[in-house]
């Protein structure tokens, strides 16, 4: 497209008009180089323009509405309204929110703007009196908002830009209705930005209904295609010896700092626990676990300290940490898009990666449907019927564990349960010692799922984003308990 040639020529973050304020906290985390995406928005964005961007996760899109956004801001300079925002950004889960939060924060640290970050699972009140005096910045999950909306604790009446972050996981989650809802509260003279992976129909529909005519597109990929740094195969296998495969992988030393995908909660655990029995450190993370849990898990895995992350599709969306070497596929997606959110953990900030999918007999036409997708074939292996799978199987322990229910915003798995693994319960190929899993005691339950609606009433060669995990000045403060910081 024309924009796209006019925007080759910036390759730097000088060439594209930041105020000055940007460059040089652009210059404290050591960037010069805007990713295309950045490239290509932050110009139009700048200067007053809707945008619809279509872009895979690990292309440095956060950067490209938050930089162009704080350049508005540091131009035209008001006090936030009371109970209200100036900005307003939507995202799925608590911990993509939080990273959001934190990504305004590094860039807009010599500016003196004012972020807030809510989410829903904990206390409404902290939340209620780092809004009371409005901010420049909140960024928000949709079930939380409208609680605050509902009891009319805060209002959107002087929002001025309205993003929508991630909005084909939002369709997924079933958010597509708190979503038209919250749009009604906010005026409707405002600047719209809205990001997506990839396209669905129903995210072409909503995009026309939030954006105003003619918006600046950007799309740095096809629709749902993969990346192409990324290494995937599939593993032909059957169910009960997934288990045992998991454990052979990472026999491999490169299998470093890997996250592993299951559809359900209760699968996550198991697959935790499974792993630690083989003497593989892992931490799980998914929709009932308690935001000090989520966070723990995290910080370990981000520090090195597991290996292995398992994960569900939702508590995954927020992750981002370049160093992931390899994605595992446990379960292969109900949902064929899910695939390329998934393998995009890996391949990140320009690095190579690798992604490995599972698939046992009922996942077959799983397969098909992520393959027509991605409109790929992806290179496949024959792993059932292996005898050395199968004697791995019969030594492994049986993780202990409650029957397993979908992550919300995941269909049930496809096909009949499975029965139990092969072989009675011993130690594990060389015989590991079973290790407690410190990561998966307690859960949370009972609390909506992160997002959810509420109840009824009763130079570095491209810059992705900023380095997460570090002091910065500006009063950093983790969420912790409370779901909300500010940086005023």
């Amino acid at each position: 497209m024309s924009h796209t040639r006019k925007t080759e020529r910036l390759t730097q973050f000088t060439d594209l008009g930041l105020a000055k304020p940007l460059l040089k906290a652009l210059a404290d985390e050591g960037y010069t180089q805007p990713t295309p995406i950045q490239a290509q928005a932050i110009p139009g964005v700048m200067a007053g323009k809707d945008l619809l961007g279509i872009a895979q996760t690990g292309t440095g899109k956060t950067a490209a509405f938050a930089l162009p956004i704080l350049h508005r801001l540091a131009d035209d300079r008001r006090p936030a309204p009371r109970r209200s925002a100036r900005v307003l950004v939507l995202a799925p889960t608590r911990e993509l929110a939080t990273q959001i939060g934190e990504s305004f924060k590094a860039y807009g640290k010599h500016m003196g703007v004012s972020v807030a970050v809510i989410f829903g699972g904990v206390k409404h009140g902290p939340q209620m009196r780092a809004l009371a005096g409005g901010v420049d910045v909140l960024v928000a999950t949709p079930g939380r908002l409208l609680d605050h909306l509902s009891e009319k604790s805060m209002t959107l009446e002087g929002v001025e830009i309205f993003v929508l972050d991630e909005a084909d996981q939002m369709l997924d989650m079933g958010f597509i209705v708190p979503i038209r809802r919250i749009v009604r509260y906010v005026p409707k003279a405002r600047q719209n930005l809205f990001f997506s992976a990839t396209m669905p129909k129903e995210i072409e529909t909503l995009a026309g209904e939030i954006l105003n005519p003619n918006p600046l597109k950007v799309s740095v990929t096809p629709q749902a295609t993969t990346v192409e740094r990324i290494n995937q195969r599939v593993l032909f296998v059957e169910q009960q010896r997934k288990r045992a495969l998991l454990a052979e992988l990472f026999d491999d030393a490169s299998f470093k700092r890997v996250i592993v995908f299951t559809r359900t909660k209760r699968g996550a655990d198991r697959v935790a626990r499974g792993l630690e029995q083989v003497g593989v450190d892992a931490a799980a993370i998914h929709g009932d676990k308690s935001q000090g849990q989520r966070e723990r898990a995290l910080a370990a895995f981000k520090a090195g300290e597991v290996r292995a992350l398992v994960a569900t599709d939702i508590a995954a969306r927020g992750i981002d940490i370049d160093a992931v070497s390899h994605v595992v596929q446990f379960e292969l997606p109900n949902v064929p898009e899910a695939y390329v959110h998934r393998i995009g953990r890996t391949a990140r900030a320009g690095a190579d990666g690798s992604a490995v999918a599972f698939c046992a007999d009922d996942e077959r036409g799983l397969l098909k449907d992520i393959e027509k997708v991605t409109r790929q074939r992806i290179p496949s292996f024959d792993r059932r019927n292996d005898r050395q799978l199968g004697a791995a199987t019969a030594a492994l322990p049986e993780p202990a564990g409650k029957a397993e229910r979908p992550e919300r915003g995941q269909g049930r798995p496809q096909g009949r349960p499975q029965g139990k693994a092969e072989g009675k319960s011993q130690p594990h190929r060389g015989g590991h010692a079973p290790k407690r899993n410190r990561s998966h005691a307690g859960g949370g339950g009972g609390q909506r799922a992160e997002g959810a609606p509420p109840r009824p009433a009763g130079g570095k060669p491209a810059f992705k984003g900023a380095g997460r995990n570090r002091n910065r000045s500006g009063g950093d403060r983790s969420s912790g308990a409370s779901g909300v910081w500010s940086n005023r």
